[in-house]
C-alpha cells in the first residue's frame, strides 16, 4: 500500500541534514553546558553559536532567544510574563487561536484580568479596525495575542500593521509564530513585536525543542524555576541536539524560502483545482489564496452519508491528513476554528490537508484518487 504523508501542519519529517547535525551532539558532545570544565564550555560554545545564527535569521539579537521545548511552552511563558511581569490586566486574543494560547488565557484570566476578542471576518482574517477599536476603549496595560498564520485553515495577519497599532496604543504585541516561522520571512528589526514562539519540528527541525523571543528592555522572570539557564531565564539543562537540530533546520530553511514556497503553493493550488472539477459543492475554509498560508489546505467536502468515515478511510488508504489541529486529537466537538467561523460548514467533513518541500505531485495525485473514489 502506498503511504502519503499529508499532515504537515501537524509535524514534518526531519531533513536528512538535521539528523546529521545533531548525531555529533548526541555521540560526542555530552557535557552540561552549565559546567565549567571543558566538555561543559565545548557545549555552551555550541549553543551560543545556534543562538547567534537563529538570532540573525529573524533580524533579532542573540539576547531576546530564549530556547524552550516548543510552543506551547513559549506561548505559556509570553502570556505569564505579561500579566505577571508586565502588569497586564486585559488581553485581546481571537477566538481561533492555538489552544496553546486560548487555554493559557483562559486560565491566566481572573478577577483582575480580563480577555476580548477581536471580530473577525468570514475567512478568519483580524479585522483591524475591530482591533483598533478595542485598542482605544481603555487605558489599561493590555497583550494583544495574535497568531502570525492559523494551523488549520491558513489565515495569515499583517504582522506590521497589527504592531503598529498596538505600538500607537501602548499594548504590549505577542504573535504565536510556529506556523509560518521557516515558511514566511521575518525581519523583527522591521516589525513592532514583543514576543513570539517557534517549534523546530514544523520546518522539518526536530520535536521538544523552539525557542521565545523577547524583545530586548522587557523585564522577564523564568515560568519554570531551576537552574539559572537561559540568563535565569528558563530553568533547566538545555536540550542541545535539538537546538544544533532547530539551527541546522533554519539554515535550510531561510534562504531557499521563496523557492520553497512557489513549489508548495503550486502543489496545493492543484489538489484545490483538481478537487473543484471532480466533486461538485467542495467548498474551502479560509481564503485559500496566495494570501494565506501556502502550506495548508482546509476543505470543507459536501454531505455524504458516511461523511464522518472520509478521514478514517483516508487513513486505511494509506493517505494521512487531519481533521484540524493535531492537538486536540480524540475531541469530539469539531474544530473550533471552524465552529467559530462557519458552523454550517460542520455538517459536511472537513479536512486540511498540509504540505511541505518533501511533498510530491505523486503523493497529491494518489490523495485526490482516494477522495474522488468515495465520492463516487
Amino acid at each position: 500500500m502506498k503511504r502519503v504523508y499529508l499532515d504537515n501542519a501537524a509535524t514534518t519529517p526531519v531533513a536528512p541534514e538535521v539528523v546529521d547535525a545533531m548525531i555529533p551532539c548526541l555521540r560526542d558532545m555530552f557535557g552540561n553546558p552549565s559546567s565549567t570544565h571543558s566538555y561543559g564550555r565545548a557545549v555552551r560554545a555550541t549553543i551560543e553559536k545556534a543562538r547567534k545564527n537563529i538570532a540573525a535569521f529573524i533580524g533579532a539579537e542573540p539576547a531576546e532567544i530564549i530556547f524552550t521545548s516548543g510552543g506551547t511552552e513559549a506561548d505559556n511563558m509570553a502570556i505569564n510574563c505579561a500579566v505577571k511581569d508586565l502588569g497586564v490586566t486585559r488581553i485581546i486574543s481571537s477566538p481561533i487561536e492555538h489552544h496553546a494560547v486560548l487555554h493559557t488565557v483562559e486560565h491566566i484570566c481572573d478577577n483582575k484580568v480580563k480577555s476580548e476578542f477581536v471580530e473577525l471576518n468570514e475567512h478568519g482574517e483580524v479585522i483591524l479596525e475591530s482591533l483598533e477599536v478595542l485598542l482605544k476603549a481603555s487605558d489599561e496595560k493590555t497583550l494583544v495575542t495574535l497568531m502570525h498564520a492559523n494551523n488549520e485553515i491558513g489565515a495569515v495577519i499583517p504582522l506590521k500593521e497589527v504592531g503598529a497599532l498596538c505600538k500607537q496604543y501602548g499594548a504590549y504585541f505577542h504573535s504565536d509564530t510556529v506556523q509560518t516561522m521557516g515558511h514566511l520571512p521575518l525581519n523583527l528589526a522591521e516589525v513592532p513585536v514583543d514576543f513570539i514562539t517557534c517549534a523546530a519540528h514544523k520546518f522539518h527541525g526536530p520535536k521538544g525543542v523552539g525557542f521565545l523571543y523577547v524583545r530586548k528592555g522587557i523585564p522577564f522572570h523564568a515560568l519554570i524555576k531551576g537552574g539559572a539557564q537561559e540568563r535565569e531565564r528558563r530553568g533547566g539543562t538545555e536540550n542541545v541536539p535539538g537546538i544544533v537540530g532547530l539551527e541546522k533546520a533554519m539554515e535550510l530553511a531561510f534562504p531557499e524560502m521563496e523557492e520553497h514556497r512557489a513549489y508548495v503553493l503550486g502543489l496545493k493550488m492543484y489538489m484545490k483545482e483538481r478537487l473543484q472539477e471532480a466533486i461538485p459543492g467542495v467548498d474551502f475554509n479560509g481564503r485559500c489564496s496566495e494570501n494565506c498560508l501556502y502550506t495548508v489546505l482546509n476543505v470543507n467536502f459536501p454531505e455524504h452519508q458516511n461523511g464522518d468515515m472520509l478521514l478514517f478511510t483516508l487513513d486505511l488508504k494509506g493517505v494521512a491528513a487531519s481533521g484540524g489541529s493535531a492537538c486536540s486529537s480524540g475531541s469530539n466537538k469539531g474544530s473550533h476554528v471552524i465552529n467559530a467561523l462557519s458552523p454550517k460548514n460542520q455538517n459536511g467533513p472537513n479536512i486540511r490537508f498540509s504540505f511541505s518541500r518533501y511533498t510530491t505531485k505523486e503523493c497529491v495525485d494518489y490523495a485526490l484518487e482516494q477522495v474522488i473514489e468515495f465520492y463516487k
